[in-house]
């Protein structure tokens, strides 16, 4: 697990919190309830910020990755596994495709590649 530095957390009722300045979750347990579920600690202060988020949820999104790198590396995989399909076609299928079907697959072979080494 690693902790996603500059990323704001949503501790609900619209508090933020920098994901790499928070230090400690503790769960409320004595008067918990609509908008009291967890005690944020955080770097420099001495009291912690009341949050209605629980822990886990909190914890969640602390370690989360953002959203952009996530579906970039999901890009990234399904391009490496379209990659590692299309070297399996023989020769004469890919005539068939490009003449045939106006498909070439070298240059989508290549283009592929080129978006890999990019990234």
């Amino acid at each position: 697990m690693k902790i996603q530095s500059a990323v704001l957390v949503p501790l609900g009722f619209g508090k933020y919190v920098r994901s790499d300045r928070v230090t400690a979750l503790v769960p409320i347990e004595e008067e918990r309830g609509s908008g009291r579920r967890t005690f944020v600690h955080l770097e420099g202060e001495q009291s912690p910020i009341v949050a209605s988020r629980s822990e886990s949820t909190i914890v969640r999104d602390i370690v989360q990755e953002p959203k952009e790198i996530t579906q970039s590396r999901q890009q990234q995989e399904i391009l490496r596994d379209l990659l590692s399909d299309l070297s399996q076609i023989n020769g004469t299928v890919r005539r068939i495709n490009r003449d045939e079907g106006g498909l070439d697959l070298d240059r989508l072979e290549q283009r592929i590649r080129q978006v890999i080494e990019e990234e």
